[in-house]
């Protein structure tokens, strides 16, 4: 399977769109990981509590897309993106999309 951020996949054709496949999860932020990111602004630094949930967000959203992939049974995901958004406050989106495709190697 080959997921990519382009148009096109170096040394295949695509021969047949299949679709939007898209993956998503909605995170609410966790009151003590609120409180260690709050002291970590005064001293500055990364905020690694939310850099692990992101990551988790960004990994989980990506395997449920990959799941409608597989139910189109395409070769592909082309021109994937990555999109966030508030929900309500405390809660964020994590979306990810893009064009599921049938692949032909050239």
């Amino acid at each position: 399977m080959i997921i990519t951020t382009t148009e096109k996949v170096a040394g295949y054709n695509i021969i047949e769109s299949l679709g939007i496949v898209i993956g998503n999860t909605i995170r609410a932020r966790h009151v003590g990981n609120d409180i260690v990111a709050g002291l970590r602004t005064l001293i500055g630094g990364e905020i690694k509590e939310y850099t692990g949930m992101l990551a988790e967000s960004r990994e989980q959203a990506l395997q449920r897309m990959i799941a409608k992939r597989k139910d189109l049974h395409s070769a592909g995901i082309v021109e994937i993106r990555f999109q966030t958004s508030m929900i309500m406050k405390f809660t964020a989106e994590l979306l990810v999309y893009g064009t599921a495709v049938k692949l032909q190697k050239i």
